[in-house]
């Protein structure tokens, strides 16, 4: 089999599908793994291809963290948007507390990041980390969504940038074939299959999403999270259709 990619499209709180998938990967996806030469993401999707090609043993962790994340940010009068909520600094909190050490020497070259300059809006898929806070500067540029996180975007090698979604929500890289992973119904190997009456696709920054009433609530829930019990419900999803996906391309193992 020739070399693969693999990337996980942005997302927001809804990363907990990719987490999902990414579980099912390490379960019964080795055939698979052992084939991904790199890894992609944009915002939510970064966090989870940096997790998995730098710490795929913590899993779990990540997703206590996000459940206790979207537990506080439920709290909140207005979820993240609440004055004087501090959403870039829990993040950053988890990140360090998940990221082993050595994680940028294990992603150089290996991790691509997309993330969108504030002057010019033009995208960049980041590829070279000369140490760990330049991935962390990196992924939390990736999943900083300007006024939802905060005002001050994040500075990066003498500039500013935000959330990779918003200019490449899906990287696709050039060679060999890229194995895409969406929380999103649409045309993606592995996502969530809905049922419409007509198979409408919007273009949603190089992603092709299915018009349907179940994305429109998803996209909602990308911002403000659900319930524990539906944000579990999420990483099952994630999980089963990622299983779905490898069995389907037998490398179900």
């Amino acid at each position: 089999m020739k070399h693969l990619n693999l990337s996980f499209s942005a997302c927001g709180f809804l990363g907990i599908y990719h987490l999902g998938a990414a579980s099912a990967l390490l379960k019964h996806g080795h055939k698979l793994l052992n084939c991904v030469k790199f890894y992609a993401g944009a915002s939510a999707g970064s966090l989870v291809a940096a997790l998995l090609l730098t710490a795929p043993d913590k899993i779990k962790e990540s997703k206590d963290f996000i459940y206790a994340f979207s537990e506080d940010v439920r709290k909140q009068a207005l979820g993240a948007l609440t004055p004087r909520y501090h959403f870039m600094e829990h993040l950053r909190a988890g990140i360090e507390s998940i990221l082993p050490c050595k994680a940028h020497e294990l992603a150089d070259n290996r991790l691509y990041v997309s993330i969108t300059n504030t002057r010019s809006g033009e995208n960049l898929l980041v590829s070279k980390f000369g140490s760990r806070e330049d991935l962390i500067k990196v992924l939390l540029a990736s999943s900083f969504v300007p006024v939802y996180a905060g005002i001050k975007a994040v500075e990066y090698k003498g500039e500013t940038w935000f959330d990779g979604g918003f200019s490449n929500s899906l990287p696709i890289l050039p060679a060999g074939r890229t194995v895409t992973v969406s929380p999103f119904c649409g045309r993606n190997d592995i996502c969530p299959k809905d049922k419409a009456l007509m198979e409408l696709y919007v273009k949603v920054v190089k992603q092709d999403i299915l018009l349907s009433t179940a994305n429109l609530k998803r996209l909602n829930q990308a911002l403000f999270p659900p319930s524990r019990g539906k944000m579990e419900s999420i990483f099952q999803e994630g999980f089963e259709d990622t299983v779905n996906f490898l069995q389907a391309q037998n490398w179900f193992g």
